[in-house]
């Protein structure tokens, strides 16, 4: 899970840790870059762990406010349907190649927003675990429907196996018109998301995402209009690579699905932000004992066992833990938090079965 970074970082929160003495300004991380590669390294390395600090502080509640402000231009509708145009126009295969790849990704938005509704709605009395684990298995189905690249594959390996004579294949300027201010579109939301991707971890996504499509849909552009310019193979080729590219990257995603559905541990900066918070949450914790957060699903599970003073009443440990698994479960992500109180922490691990 990618932890948010504050949007306002000028905004002082409680830091009983002093973590606020090691950061790094902004002038020593510049000072930093213009030394030696390694210099520019561990300016990475700084500000990546600038980034945790502010994570760390951040009130519970205001990691939820993030989550919440998710970012309705990642897409724009009108996109797809001109690469599909183009695609359909040219007959290139390096058109049809990229159209897919952009249909595919706002139409897997829409089957996963439709199967986290149907999630929401399970009847928990048949499902008590919930139904989060559904948009998970619907993911791994629908990257099934990438193998239509199959198509393109042996389309483009028969045209280029049967492919006689050296003609060029037909320039059709409106559908490369069409492709161009397409990625004349995401080349300007690229470099606009480029300029405030530092103020949230949504907009690093989009940054990520147009980068990754400019990627496509100019390499596309360019291996059709080679096949109308200089070589007839060109386009094919294209078609081929992206093809094969899109399945490959459909397959990492389905692999990645697959880790969350098999209960993969949360990230290591997610498990720092649990045990900071329930470390620093009241001074009645005397320790964190053991913090395990994995997946079900896209979502989280929580573990955390705290240590109590044994003298504290039964009735204020109750409210202590109860108070904190509730604002853990405020965190983005988190489905459920389980919260164990113990009054020393030299027993042997709990909570594992006996070999």
């Amino acid at each position: 899970m990618r932890l948010a970074a504050p949007s306002d970082r000028g905004t002082i929160y409680d830091d009983p840790l002093s973590f606020n003495k090691s950061r790094k300004s902004e002038d020593e991380l510049s000072a930093l870059r213009k030394r030696s590669r390694t210099g520019r390294r561990i300016a990475d390395y700084q500000r990546r762990q600038n980034d945790l600090i502010d994570s760390l502080l951040m009130p519970m509640e205001a990691h939820s406010e993030q989550a919440r402000q998710a970012e309705e231009a990642n897409r724009l509708p009108f996109i797809e349907p001109v690469l599909v145009y183009a695609a359909i126009t040219s007959g290139s295969l390096s058109f049809l190649a990229t159209a897919i790849d952009s249909v595919f990704d706002p139409a897997s938005n829409f089957v996963l927003d439709w199967l986290h509704r149907k999630s929401e709605k399970l009847d928990l009395n048949k499902w008590p675990v919930g139904g989060s684990r559904l948009e998970t298995t619907g993911n791994i189905v629908y990257g099934d429907m990438a193998a239509v690249n199959l198509v393109v594959v042996t389309e483009a390996a028969r045209t280029i196996i049967t492919h006689k004579g050296d003609d060029l294949n037909d320039f059709y300027l409106p559908s490369v018109i069409a492709v161009s201010v397409a990625l004349g579109v995401k080349i300007m939301l690229f470099l606009y998301c480029f300029t405030i991707r530092q103020h949230s971890s949504q907009v690093q996504v989009l940054w990520e995402d147009h980068r990754n499509d400019l990627f496509v849909n100019g390499f596309g552009l360019l291996m059709s209009s080679g096949g109308s310019k200089w070589a007839w193979y060109l386009d094919p080729m294209g078609g081929l690579i992206i093809a094969l590219g899109t399945m490959a990257s459909w397959a990492r995603t389905i692999y990645h699905e697959f880790e969350l559905l098999t209960g993969k541990s949360a990230e290591p900066d997610f498990l720092h932000l649990v045990t900071y918070k329930a470390m620093t949450y009241t001074s009645d914790i005397i320790s964190v004992d053991t913090v395990r957060a994995y997946h079900s699903g896209p979502n989280i599970i929580v573990e955390v066992d705290i240590v109590m003073d044994e003298q504290l009443s039964l009735r204020h440990t109750h409210d202590v833990s109860q108070m904190l698994q509730d604002k853990l479960e405020t965190l983005p992500g988190v489905e459920r938090a389980y919260v164990h109180v113990d009054y020393e922490s030299t027993h042997t691990p709990e909570h594992r079965k006996k070999e």
